[in-house]
């Protein structure tokens, strides 16, 4: 499902801050070597993380779902001097993709990657995080929010990407649609969790911004 109009995205994007060339280059890498390119972030979606990065000005990051690395850098840009992000991603093979555009983009030395099930890797973080960002297997999404909420304080901020997805949360639900349900059970959870405040955004395949109370 589209919810805006090819012209009206040109228009959001022509009128919103450039894409950095790095992750320009990103972009292109993630088409011509890595299965499901789709899934990478954007120019749109990218600058909108950005931004709610440096008004949050965090100290420290944590993304659950890396990807070939671009919601990382995005996120990066708004990091404290001498702040971290720790990204985790299930799969090794990105790992090169991901080290080498760290690189290029002069946050490397901020960023911490951690290959392997975020449910493990999470409960042995010792760090209270500012900013949490979610966008991985969807049937895990309620126990990365729950493991994650573990590593914040009051203030902090929760991002959940996909929530809308691609408007099937709004269509009849195939029963066989686990991804579909997981999701609706989701966003109702967080619209009635009584420990954080939650606003679903529809940028791209939707935002949930949940702040910790």
């Amino acid at each position: 499902m589209h919810f805006l109009s090819d012209a009206l995205e040109s228009y959001i994007k022509d009128h919103s801050e450039n894409e950095p060339k790095v992750l320009q280059e990103l972009t292109r890498d993630t088409h011509l070597k890595v299965i499901q390119p789709r899934m990478i972030t954007g120019h749109f979606q990218g600058r909108v993380l950005s931004m709610l990065s440096k008004i949050i000005y965090p100290k420290n990051i944590l993304e659950i779902g890396t990807y070939t690395g671009y919601s990382a850098i995005c996120l990066a840009e708004g990091l404290q001097k001498n702040g971290e992000l720790h990204t985790i991603d299930v799969n090794e093979e990105l790992n090169t993709i991901q080290k080498k555009y760290f690189e290029k983009s002069g946050y490397a030395d901020l960023i911490t990657q951690h290959t392997g099930d975020a449910l493990d890797i999470i409960p042995n973080l010792d760090i209270c995080f500012d900013l949490i960002f979610i966008d991985a297997e969807k049937k895990s999404y309620d126990a990365y929010f729950e493991a994650a909420i573990l590593k914040t304080k009051p203030g902090s901020i929760i991002i959940s990407d996909n929530v809308l997805w691609s408007g099937k949360v709004v269509e009849p639900l195939d029963k066989k649609d686990k991804a579909t349900k997981v999701l609706l059970d989701y966003n109702k959870k967080l619209q009635e969790d009584s420990r954080i405040e939650t606003v679903l955004l529809p940028v791209r395949d939707g935002l949930t911004l949940c702040r910790v109370l």
